[in-house]
């Protein structure tokens, strides 16, 4: 019996909002399916409708609704009339760099006297610095303007205002209490900003800055921004949603050579990105530059316009982003081999295991702890810091991943004392202190989990759009689903849920035999399921199996021929469907007619056989598939045939025949 992994969430919707997605569907003429999900999705009124499938530039939000916009376009533009050199100061993942060639481009065009800095991850960490300030002084900087940093850093912007350099803050982060005193903190989380969307990506609070100071929306950087976006994970929603799409639609025409040369060397066809292709390709060899050497080579290659340069900078950070991979891969080895020390010191003291994993180790590559930390939560679904160490000065340096229902920076909030500096968001964080804290932090952060932590939320929820038949799979329920796309965080896509049907055929398939190939049924209508990890399962499933299965539709081409795929989530196996078990009789009768007739087409059998022999269709099926296993019959994508002259053999000798027997006579015990 194979249980769900996950905590299974289904969306009914009521009668009103039924009605409302069969009125959006007339007014859109959209298939009810996506109306359906519009509405599961907030999505009600024509209004909202009509900017999420139809939004464009015109919908966005007046750049001068953020806080403090009017006195940082006002610095810069200052800075722009007394020729004053500005440094644009970036973060070193795909958001910071994509907010700097945002900058870079509209400095660019404004005639600027300026420059880029971004800090190493490894020598610098993150954020703004001192020696950075020193240096921005040095070099003749009148003004730093911050992209995707700077919210949290008071103490280094009190320090620029001391060496006469001034300081414009763009970031999207959470702003801790006391602001940064500089010239303009512009960040649409802040309390006291009306601005009415607050998921903007750190690319998205420049790109606001780049409207203001042009005058107009530049849609020819909107590439960047849906990279920006989509590689940090913010919800595409609302402006979001406008800006990916845009980037996407820009991106497909070719005209972008650093987009064209990483989908050479990632293997995709540039003219059919998605924004999956920014989060699992693009996005993790734009964050190679940063994790092993420097970001400023991301940044080089995004403002890259020779073909062949471009070609060139693309398949450094390929060759970067493999090299990152076994690094990680390295990582979790021994990281795993560590949490499961402390599980089981901890099981041998007669205590529970730590509420949060948190793991160190001297030398771990402080650039991709973050990967690992993420891997690890997918792995025992709980909150998880890794840190990295420094040998000489023993400073650990960690990156966070967290489950619903911890808030990480609320948690870290709350144990500021133990560290020298924290940021982030409620699902992820980074922050460094000394490692004679890092006992002290795990303790007060386990403690904090169990308590705010429910049980039903230590279980992973998988959230259902849809609860489907297998009949209502087809390659143009797929399409219409592709009306919802930009697919990614706050907009998934949609997760359905198959039940009545059972297994025709199983089998591991990959390398290491890890992933699952499954081919389920429902007498009429047959689906391929690809299971990625699941390799293990195909020992735990038999043909006729009973199974539900969640996951994601998607299409998969081979041999110029279309076929519908779910790309796997959950499965489970189900007690047999059948109420009362077939005697020798049932199948008898239904054997005598299958063999007079010699073929049934299968639209036809629940029908004929149900009426003959009094049974449900379930039953029905049963003894089909009992035939079927045995030889007696065929079974064609159409109809059933009878076999000419068939093998003696015993209803005993069916291995489904066997197994439900069993379970029949085990529920009257």
């Amino acid at each position: 019996m194979i249980t769900q992994r996950n905590r299974w969430a289904s969306y009914e919707l009521n009668d009103k909002q039924t009605e409302q997605a069969t009125m959006i569907a007339q007014s859109f003429q959209l298939p009810l399916v996506v109306a359906k999900l519009l509405v599961q999705r907030g999505i009600e009124s024509n209004e909202s409708v009509n900017k999420f499938l139809y939004g464009d530039e015109s919908e966005l939000y007046d750049p001068y609704l953020l806080a403090d916009m009017d006195k940082g376009v006002a610095r810069i533009k200052q800075a722009l009339e007394q020729k004053q050199k500005i440094r644009i100061y970036g973060d070193y993942d795909a958001d910071g760099v994509s907010s700097t060639t945002v900058l870079y481009y509209t400095f660019s065009q404004l005639g600027a006297n300026f420059d880029y800095y971004i800090p190493h991850r490894m020598t610098e960490g993150y954020g703004l610095n001192k020696a950075a300030i020193e240096l921005a002084k040095q070099d003749g900087v009148q003004l730093i303007v911050t992209v995707d940093t700077g919210i949290s850093a008071g103490e280094e912007i009190a320090y620029a205002n001391e060496l006469g350099v001034d300081v414009v803050v763009t970031d999207h982060h959470e702003p801790p209490q006391i602001l940064p005193n500089a010239i303009a903190v512009i960040n649409p989380k802040q309390e006291h900003c009306l601005y009415p969307f607050k998921g903007l990506a750190g690319v998205g609070v420049a790109f606001k800055l780049a409207t203001a100071l042009l005058g107009e929306v530049p849609l020819s950087l909107t590439p960047f921004v849906a990279l920006g976006t989509v590689a940090d994970i913010m919800p595409l929603h609302d402006e979001n949603r406008i800006l990916v799409k845009n980037g996407l639609l820009q991106i497909k025409t070719g005209h972008y050579e650093a987009f064209n040369a990483i989908a050479k060397v990632a293997g995709f066809d540039i003219s059919a990105i998605n924004a999956s292709h920014i989060g699992f390709a693009i996005g993790p060899r734009i964050n190679a530059a940063g994790r092993l050497e420097h970001a400023k080579q991301a940044v080089s290659l995004l403002i890259e316009q020779d073909a062949t340069k471009a070609l060139e900078k693309a398949t450094k950070l390929d060759a970067l982003n493999k090299e990152r991979q076994l690094i990680v891969d390295e990582i979790i080895q021994e990281a795993d081999t560590l949490w499961q020390t402390k599980r089981d010191q901890a099981r041998q003291e007669g205590k529970r295991e730590p509420g949060v994993i948190l793991l160190h180790q001297y030398g771990w590559n402080v650039g991709v702890i973050g990967i690992v930390a993420s891997k690890l939560l997918e792995r025992y679904y709980k909150p998880v810091i890794i840190f990295g160490v420094d040998k000489e000065t023993h400073m650990a340096k960690g990156s966070a991943r967290s489950i619903e229902g911890f808030d990480l920076h609320y948690a870290l909030t709350t144990c500021e004392h133990l560290l020298d500096h924290y940021g982030g968001h409620a699902a992820a964080a980074g922050m460094s202190t000394h490692i004679n804290q890092l006992a002290a932090l795990e303790e007060q952060l386990s403690e904090l989990a169990y308590t705010i932590i429910s049980e039903e939320q230590w279980i992973p929820k998988l959230q259902i759009d849809l609860v489907c038949q297998l009949q209502d799979v087809t390659l143009e329920t797929i399409e219409q689903f592709d009306l919802l796309e930009p697919f990614g965080m706050g907009n998934p896509s949609p997760r359905i849920l198959i039940n009545d049907i059972s297994v025709e055929s199983v089998r591991a398939i990959g390398k290491e035999s890890n992933h699952l190939k499954l081919l389920v049924t429902d007498t009429l209508n047959q689906l391929d399921i690809i299971g990625f990890g699941y390799g293990d399962y195909a020992d735990k499933l038999d043909r006729f199996d009973q199974v539900e299965v969640v996951g994601q539709l998607s299409i998969n081409e081979w041999n110029n021929t279309k076929r519908p795929q779910l790309q796997l989530q959950d499965i489970m196996t189900k007690k047999n469907m059948i109420k009362v078990f077939p005697t020798r009789e049932h199948f008898g009768i239904i054997y005598q007619y299958i063999q007079k007739q010699k073929m049934i087409a299968l639209d036809q059998v629940n029908d004929k056989l149900c009426s003959l022999s009094g049974l449900e269709p379930a039953e029905v099926n049963f003894i089909l598939n009992v035939f079927e296993e045995l030889k007696f019959i065929n079974k064609s994508a159409t109809s059933i045939i009878a076999v000419v002259s068939p093998k003696r053999a015993e209803l005993s000798s069916s291995k489904l025949y066997r197994k439900v027997s069993q379970s029949f006579e085990l529920s009257k015990v």
